[in-house]
């Protein structure tokens, strides 16, 4: 029984990776330096952590060792608040602006991505709608059954006399908006609860629910004032937007080739690196 817990410890294999050799073409990463950048690798367990901390110094050595072989001197800068980078944070800065290039995104490709996602840029549904809140716990059974029988006799009263709402909503709703007739303004998808959102959706303009909306605030009475339907926004408006997303996305791109290229040549032990089919050299 004793064995059988020891092979399946979770902890088992970091202890034993923590153990292990970790080097690029010979120079040796050490276990307390791939410690202390864990704690800038949020991961499920510290095995993860661990195999992405030791990744990340591992490529960092690559691209120092890559500036070294082509002579790079480091020229170190500093910011606005005086903090200086140290010679080999400036040495993998100077290495990828020399070697890394990313296309910047023109406006063709910019079009072509607006055209093949629209659904992106379309604008919300904007719904002006008021209710009456009466006011139970959804896990309290006999608050809601009450809440429930109260909303269905304003919905039946409504139905007579829909001019009543504002009247009834300053009278029974237990929402702030009571006191405005119930009026809720202008609301969006993701503004309100599933279960309204989804009765609001079913409404047109001037209609009321015709029973109680259940949610987790109690039974609802619904109107629907207006509906301003969404529609897609003009390439115009988005174009810088989508230039800038295109312009990084190409510049992770650039960089993950060029790493994955300089780890194809490398000795590496103790590490695994994507490979450049991985991603899309060749």
């Amino acid at each position: 029984m004793t064995t059988l817990f020891q092979a399946t410890d979770p902890n088992a294999a970091f202890h034993a990776v923590q153990r292990s050799e970790v080097s690029v073409n010979g120079v040796r990463i050490a276990p307390r330096d791939i410690s202390r950048e864990m704690q800038h690798h949020e991961a499920l367990t510290p095995l993860d952590a661990w195999s992405e901390a030791a990744r990340s110094l591992a490529l960092r050595e690559l691209m120092l060792q890559e500036a070294y072989r082509l002579g790079l001197k480091p020229q170190p800068l500093s910011d606005d608040e005086g903090r200086r980078e140290s010679e080999d944070e400036a040495l993998v800065r100077q290495i990828a602006e020399q070697e890394i290039v990313a296309p910047e995104a023109d406006e063709a490709s910019c079009r072509r991505y607006y055209e093949r996602n629209q659904v992106r840029f379309r604008s919300q549904d904007i719904y002006e709608a008021a209710h009456i809140l009466v006011a139970a716990e959804a896990e309290a059974e006999e608050p809601l059954a009450s809440a429930r029988e109260i909303a269905a006799t304003l919905v039946s009263a409504l139905a007579v006399q829909p001019e009543r709402f504002e009247e009834f909503a300053r009278e029974y709703s237990a929402c702030p908006s009571g006191q405005a007739g119930g009026n809720l303004g202008q609301i969006t998808e993701g503004d309100t609860t599933p279960a309204f959102e989804a009765a609001l959706k079913r409404l047109c303009p001037g209609e009321l629910t015709t029973e109680p909306v259940i949610t987790p605030y109690g039974a609802h009475v619904i109107r629907l004032d207006r509906k301003i339907e969404g529609g897609i926004v003009p390439f115009e408006a988005v174009y810088t937007r989508i230039a800038e997303y295109l312009t990084e996305r190409s510049k992770r791109q650039a960089i993950a080739q060029y790493l994955a290229q300089l780890a194809a040549g490398a000795e590496l032990v103790g590490i695994t690196m994507p490979t450049p089919q991985d991603v899309g050299v060749f």
